[in-house]
């Protein structure tokens, strides 16, 4: 009998898939895909924003964040909630809707402008920022919403107890794809036992070797998310199974070259790469005895 080489195993799922429209009922770590757009869930998140499905992969992102975090029971009143590399996201006064207590965090502004982010919405100066699209009342954005300046590659130990987090690619503009494993890491800190993380970011579709890294933007490789995936789950922390499938629509094919139109902008180019985004959604282990229980029974069983 052939025995597949881990090569293999990856390669098979990078394949085009041709189950398009069918939905699982709960999101998974997965890639961005046009099919996702006919979906009820979709459309109900696209009406709480209050804007029109459009085939761009920042809305995606948004609405999978929401829905990721929806599934798990995180947004409901009285569940507390950190952002991470806020900018002007809409996600913060809609969760407030929902009487979630809000912490949202972004770089210092001083830095922020230094990158050049204080175009587009991507900076946050203030609370201020954060119902540009009024989504929520003043009132209650107030009473449920805070706002912290906070380095994501220097998170402070006195920001933990959430009930869950969120990013919506942001770590991989941290520096190197190392700082944004690192990142991925360190985050968990934040989180009660059992909390969720949802973060989303760039995903290689072109190249598992060539990428860009070392940069104000990197680019992650499926190897890159495979070594981080195992690493998180070595540690005990639970991540939902991994969907490499890139999709077979029409909008699927589309690559958004430069300049970018951001008509269909499901996947685009990024120097000489096709880039679309990826999800991870992440459990911070329940306990250290329940994770050392598993090892021990894993040694036990021959399985570790």
């Amino acid at each position: 009998m052939m025995v597949e080489s881990e090569e293999q195993v990856l390669q098979a799922r990078r394949e085009w898939k041709s189950s398009l429209t069918q939905d699982r009922g709960r999101r998974i770590s997965e890639l961005c895909k046009a099919k996702d757009w006919q979906s009820d869930w979709f459309k109900r998140w696209c009406n709480e924003l209050q804007e029109p499905a459009r085939f761009h992969r920042k809305q995606w992102e948004f609405i999978y964040v929401m829905e990721s975090l929806w599934e798990r029971g995180c947004i409901q009143k009285g569940k507390k909630g950190l952002a991470f590399a806020v900018g002007s996201e809409p996600l913060p006064s809609i969760f407030a809707n929902y009487e979630c207590d809000i912490l949202a965090t972004d770089i210092y502004p001083e830095q922020g402008k230094e990158k050049g982010w204080t175009t587009g919405d991507q900076l946050c100066f203030g609370i201020e920022s954060l119902n540009k699209r009024g989504l929520c009342t003043d009132a209650v954005l107030r009473k449920y919403v805070k706002y912290k300046a906070v380095d994501m590659n220097d998170i402070p130990a006195d920001l933990n107890g959430f009930d869950f987090n969120w990013s919506s690619c942001s770590f991989e503009h941290l520096g190197t794809i190392k700082k944004g494993i690192q990142f991925l890491k360190n985050q968990l800190s934040t989180l009660k036992p059992g909390g969720w993380a949802v973060h989303t970011t760039e995903f290689n579709v072109s190249s598992n070797e060539e990428t860009l890294d070392n940069c104000d933007t990197v680019i992650f490789r499926l190897k890159d998310i495979e070594r981080l995936v195992k690493e998180l789950r070595s540690m005990g922390h639970f991540v939902e199974v991994l969907d490499y499938s890139l999709g077979g629509l029409q909008e699927d094919f589309a690559v958004d070259i430069l300049p970018h139109t951001q008509e269909t902008h499901l996947k685009l180019q990024i120097n000489e790469f096709v880039v679309t985004s990826i999800g991870l959604i992440i459990q911070k282990r329940k306990s250290y005895a329940s994770h050392l229980k598993s090892k021990i029974l894993g040694w036990f069983s021959g399985k570790n």
